[in-house]
C-alpha cells in the first residue's frame, strides 16, 4: 500500500472554484456572525452595569480596531443575508446553470459590497 497517497480529495488536490470559495466564505461568515453577536450582547450587557463601564464599551468601538470589527460585521450580515436568498431561489429549483451561478455569486459580493458601503456611509455622514 503506497502512504504517500491522500486517503481522500482536500483543498490540495482541487483548484478554487467560484462556488466552493463562495460557500467557505458563507461559512466563515456565519462563524463571523455568532463572534459579532457575542460584541452585541456585550454592548447591550454594558448599558446594564453603569455609565462607565459603557463609555469604556464605547471607547473601545470607536476605535479603529473597533470600527474595523463593525464594518466586517456589517459586510459579514449582508453578505450572509445576500447569500441566504440567493440559496432560497436555489430551493425553489431556479439558478442550476453553471453561468447563472456564477453570476449570481458575483452579484451577492458586489450587492454586499454596496449594502455595506451604503450603511457605513449614513453612519458616517449622519455621525449615528
Amino acid at each position: 500500500m503506497n502512504q504517500q497517497r491522500p486517503l481522500s480529495p482536500h483543498l490540495q488536490v482541487y483548484k478554487p472554484q467560484v462556488t466552493s470559495v463562495l460557500s467557505i466564505f458563507h461559512r466563515i461568515t456565519g462563524v463571523a456572525l455568532s463572534f459579532g453577536l457575542v460584541l452585541l450582547v456585550g454592548w447591550i450587557f454594558s448599558l446594564s452595569l453603569g455609565e462607565s463601564i459603557f463609555n469604556y464599551y464605547s471607547l473601545f468601538l470607536e476605535s479603529w480596531l473597533g470600527l474595523l470589527v463593525m464594518f466586517s460585521f456589517t459586510f459579514a450580515l449582508n453578505y450572509h443575508f445576500c447569500n441566504g436568498v440567493r440559496h432560497l431561489f436555489w430551493d425553489a429549483g431556479y439558478g442550476y446553470e453553471i453561468s447563472t451561478v456564477y453570476k449570481s455569486g458575483l452579484a451577492v459580493v458586489i450587492i454586499s459590497l454596496s449594502l455595506t458601503c451604503t450603511i457605513w456611509f449614513f453612519i458616517v455622514t449622519n455621525n449615528v
